[in-house]
C-alpha cells in the first residue's frame, strides 16, 4: 500500500495528495473572497472589524420600512427622491469641491436631510461652510471625569431635547468626538455639566471650563435640513450597539422611505462588493449576467444528462448492447422505457421525475431517428 493512499471500509482508497489540494483550493477560494467582499478602512461599511460600520449597514438593510443605498458618486443624488431621503456622510477622507458640493446643495435644497458626523477632520467642516449652516464642529476632544463610558475620553452625553430624532434616545456614548458650535442651529443632544475641552494628555485643572456642550444639532437650510454629530465613532460596530446609539441614528431616518450612505468620498468599497452594486444598479448588466447564467446552466444539464447515459449504458448487460449502440454510448432495445426509469430512480434517487423523463427521451432518440430514415 502506498503511503499517500488509504483504503476505506468499502475498499475504494483515498488520494490524500489530491484531498489535500482540495482543502488547500478551497482555503485559498475562501480566503480571496473574503479580501475581495470586504475591508479594513476606517468607516467601512464593508468593515466587519471594531472601526468599521458594517452593523449599521446591515441594521438599515435589514430594515423594511427604508429603501439603503451605498452612493459611491454624488450623481446619485440626482436619481433620488430627495424629500423622502436621509443621507449620511461620515468622516469623508477628501473635501466636497464643486460640482459634487453643488450637487448635495441641490439635494439639501430639494427637501434632503444630510447628517454630518464628523470630529477631527477639514472634510466635514468644508462641507457645512459650502451648505452655508450655522453648526460647525469645534476640532476639539471632548472629556468628563464623571459621566463617561470607559474613560474621560469616552463622554455619555446625557442632556437630550425632547425633538423627532430622539424620540427614545436618553443618552449617546461617545468616543473621541467633540463639540459642536451650534450658531442658530437646534441642539439635540449635549454632555453633562461636567464636560471640557482638551487634549487627552492634559489632566483637569481649574482652569478648563466645565459646562455641558452640544454635540449633535439640526437646522433647516432651505427646504432641507442638516444634521451635525461631533462624533462619526456613534455608528462604528465597538459603539454602535452602546446606549443609545443605534437608537439614535436609526431615529434619523426613521420617517424616510430612502436612506443613504455616501462613501464617494471616502475608502473605495471592496471590488466583489462593487462589482455586485455595479450589476445590481445597471439593467444592462443584469441582462448580460442572466444571459449568461441561463446559457451555463443548459451547458451543464447537457452534461449531466450526457454523463448519466454514458453511466446507465456502462451498467446495461452485453447482450442488450448492439455493436452500433456501443459506438455510439447508447444502448440496444432490449429494455423498455418503464425499465429505463427504475433503472434510472435506482442508480439516482436525487433526481426528479422531469429529469428521469429527459434521459429516457434521449435514449429513445437514435431508434426514432433511425425509423424515420427508413
Amino acid at each position: 500500500m502506498s503511503w499517500h493512499r488509504g483504503v476505506l471500509g468499502d475498499g475504494s482508497r483515498i488520494d490524500w495528495p489530491r484531498v489535500l489540494l482540495l482543502a488547500l483550493t478551497v482555503t485559498m477560494l475562501v480566503a480571496l473572497g473574503t479580501v475581495a467582499a470586504t475591508s479594513s478602512s476606517s468607516f467601512g461599511l464593508y468593515n466587519p472589524s471594531w472601526d468599521g460600520t458594517s452593523d449599521l449597514r446591515g441594521a438599515a438593510e435589514d430594515d423594511p420600512t427604508v429603501e439603503s443605498h451605498l452612493l459611491r458618486d454624488t450623481a446619485e443624488y440626482e436619481e433620488l427622491p430627495a424629500n423622502d431621503t436621509v443621507a449620511f456622510v461620515i468622516s469623508p477622507d477628501e473635501p466636497y469641491e464643486g460640482e459634487d458640493a453643488e450637487r448635495i446643495q441641490e439635494f439639501v435644497a430639494n427637501g434632503g436631510t444630510l447628517v454630518v458626523l464628523e470630529n477631527f477632520g477639514e472634510p466635514g467642516n468644508s462641507l457645512l461652510a459650502n451648505l452655508e449652516t450655522e453648526a460647525r464642529v469645534d476640532g476639539q476632544l471632548l472629556r468628563d471625569e464623571r459621566h463617561h463610558f470607559r474613560g474621560p475620553t469616552m463622554p455619555v452625553a446625557t442632556n437630550v431635547e425632547n425633538y423627532t430624532f430622539t424620540s427614545g434616545v436618553d443618552q449617546l456614548t461617545l468616543n473621541y468626538g467633540t463639540t459642536v458650535n451650534p450658531g442658530n442651529a437646534t441642539v439635540l443632544v449635549s454632555t453633562s455639566d461636567f464636560a471640557y475641552l482638551g487634549p487627552e494628555e492634559d489632566n483637569l485643572d481649574e482652569q478648563d471650563e466645565l459646562r455641558s456642550y452640544p454635540v449633535a444639532t439640526v437646522e433647516n437650510i432651505s427646504s432641507g435640513q442638516v444634521v451635525v454629530i461631533g462624533d462619526p465613532s456613534i455608528t462604528i460596530n465597538t459603539m454602535y450597539g452602546q446606549p443609545d446609539n443605534a437608537a439614535f441614528v436609526r431615529g434619523l431616518y426613521a420617517d424616510a422611505n430612502h436612506v443613504v450612505f455616501d462613501r464617494s468620498h471616502g475608502a473605495a468599497v471592496p471590488p466583489l462588493m462593487g462589482a455586485l452594486l455595479t450589476i445590481r444598479d445597471s439593467p444592462v448588466f443584469q441582462l448580460l449576467v442572466g444571459t449568461i447564467g441561463i446559457g451555463l446552466v443548459m451547458i451543464l444539464s447537457q452534461v449531466r444528462v450526457r454523463s448519466a447515459l454514458e453511466t446507465f449504458q456502462s451498467h446495461l448487460p452485453a447482450r442488450f448492447r448492439s455493436a452500433e449502440s456501443r459506438a455510439h454510448g447508447l444502448d440496444g432495445p432490449g429494455l423498455s422505457d418503464s425499465e429505463r426509469a427504475e433503472y434510472l430512480r435506482r442508480h439516482h434517487p436525487d433526481w426528479d421525475e422531469e429529469q428521469i423523463q429527459r434521459v429516457t427521451t434521449a435514449l429513445n432518440t437514435p431508434r426514432s431517428e433511425g425509423k424515420n430514415n427508413e
